[in-house]
C-alpha cells in the first residue's frame, strides 16, 4: 500500500476522517431552476465517496431569497425542497463511509444570476474589478452594487444562520462559509470593496467584524458539535493577484477573530499549482502554517494538490492538516483509491469544468454501478 500521508486518518471537531484528502467546493451551475438539488448532482457526489474521499465539500449554495444566489440553476438551501433534496444526497454520501460539508455562499456584488432580483448588494457601492464569468453565463462588466444598510447586514447573517439550521437537519456534518474568492464575506474583508465607516470598515479587525459574527451565530444556532469551517482566500475570481495589504499582520488579525468566534477549521484557498510560491506571506511562513500556528485548528489547504508529490510536502511539512482537490478530482473522482493502490491519475481536461459535462460522466457512473477505473 502506498504510505502517502494524505492516507492517514485526521480528525476536524469530532468528525473522524479515514483519509486527509477532501473534495473542494466547484460551483457546477446544475441544479434545477428553483434551486433543487437533482438526481444527477447526488450521482456527482456519491461518485466521489465511492471513489475513496473521506470528506466532501459542496458547492457553493445560496442561503436566503433576496441577493445571495450568485448564478442561475445553483443549488439553495432556503426550502423545505432544497433541504430534502440535500438530504438524499447526504444519506448517499454518508452510506459509503465520507463525510459531507456544506458551502454557504452570498454572491454579493459578484451576483450574475438572481431569480429573486435584478440589483446587488455589497459592502460598499463599488463595482467589481473584471467582467462576469462566461462559464457561468455572465458577459459584460458587473453592475456597481447598492451599498448596504445595517438591515441589509443583519438579513444576510441571518440567511447564513437560518441555511445552518437546514443543512443542520438535512443530515450535513457541518457546513462551511464561503468567506473567499470575492463574494460577499470576502468583500467586506477587503480594503478596496470596503469603503464603509461603521463597525464593519476601517481596520482589518472591522472588516473581519461579518466573517466572525456568521460564525458565532451559526455556532450558537447549532451547538458545540456542528463543524462550522470558513474558507478563505486573498486572491478573487475577478482578481487572481489581491494580497491582504497587511500581509501576514493581517492574516494573524483575521485568523485570531474566526478562531474567537467558534469556527471549527480554516479552509484557505491559494492560487495556481505552484503553492509553496503563492502560499507564501512576508517572512518566509505560509498562509496555511500561520493559520495553524495562530489559532490551533485544523486546516485545509487549497491550489493545486493534485500533484502529489507538493500535497505531501505541504502535509509533511506542516503546512496544513487536509488537502482540498478540484480539478484533480473532477478528473478523478477515485483519486483517494488511485494513490493508495500506486495507480496514474488521469489528465485534466478543460471541457470537464463545463457543468454538463461532469453531468453526463455522472450518468456514465450511475449506468455502470461504479465509479471509473
Amino acid at each position: 500500500m502506498n504510505d502517502h500521508p494524505a492516507l492517514r486518518p485526521d480528525r476536524i471537531g469530532d468528525l473522524d476522517l479515514a483519509n486527509r484528502l477532501a473534495v473542494a467546493p466547484m460551483s457546477r451551475v446544475s441544479a434545477a431552476a428553483d434551486g433543487t438539488p437533482t438526481d444527477d448532482m447526488a450521482d456527482y457526489y456519491t461518485a466521489f465517496a465511492d471513489g475513496g474521499f473521506a470528506l466532501v465539500l459542496t458547492e457553493g449554495t445560496y442561503t436566503d431569497t433576496h441577493y445571495s444566489q450568485g448564478y442561475l440553476n445553483q443549488p439553495g438551501i432556503v426550502t423545505a425542497a432544497h433541504e430534502a433534496a440535500w438530504h438524499e444526497i447526504v444519506t448517499r454520501v454518508h452510506a459509503r463511509g465520507a463525510s459531507m460539508i456544506l458551502q454557504l455562499m452570498h454572491a454579493g456584488a459578484i451576483s450574475q444570476g438572481n431569480r429573486y432580483r435584478d440589483d446587488t448588494l455589497a459592502p460598499s457601492a463599488v463595482r467589481p474589478l473584471g467582467e462576469k464569468m462566461p462559464e457561468y453565463g455572465g458577459h459584460g462588466p458587473w453592475p456597481t452594487p447598492r451599498a448596504m444598510t445595517g438591515d441589509d447586514i443583519e438579513h444576510a447573517l441571518t440567511g447564513f444562520v437560518d441555511a445552518a439550521i437546514r443543512a443542520q437537519r438535512a443530515g450535513f456534518a457541518g457546513v462551511e462559509v464561503h468567506g473567499a474568492n470575492g463574494y460577499l464575506v470576502d468583500q467586506f474583508l477587503t480594503d478596496y470593496t470596503n469603503q464603509r465607516y461603521d463597525r464593519y470598515g476601517g481596520m482589518v479587525a472591522n472588516r473581519v467584524r461579518l466573517a466572525a459574527e456568521i460564525v458565532s451565530a451559526i455556532r450558537a444556532a447549532t451547538g458545540p458539535r456542528f463543524v462550522v469551517g470558513i474558507r478563505l482566500s486573498q486572491g478573487k475570481v475577478n482578481d487572481f493577484t489581491h494580497r491582504w495589504a497587511g500581509g501576514s499582520r493581517d492574516a494573524e488579525i483575521i485568523f485570531a477573530a474566526l478562531a474567537e468566534a467558534g469556527a471549527t477549521y480554516l479552509h484557505i484557498a491559494s492560487e495556481g499549482r505552484d503553492w509553496v510560491e503563492t502560499a507564501t506571506l512576508d517572512g518566509g511562513v505560509t498562509i496555511t502554517g500561520l493559520a495553524r500556528k495562530v489559532t490551533g485548528l485544523p486546516v485545509l489547504a487549497n491550489g493545486g494538490m493534485h500533484d502529489l508529490t507538493q500535497a505531501a510536502s505541504v502535509l509533511e511539512d506542516g503546512h496544513a492538516d487536509i488537502v482540498t482537490i478540484g480539478r484533480g478530482a473532477l478528473a478523478n473522482p477515485d483519486l483517494p483509491r488511485r494513490l493508495a493502490q500506486s495507480l496514474p491519475l488521469a489528465a485534466f481536461d478543460h471541457e470537464m469544468l463545463q457543468p454538463m459535462a461532469t453531468l453526463s460522466n455522472a450518468r456514465l457512473w450511475r449506468a455502470a454501478g461504479q465509479v471509473p477505473a
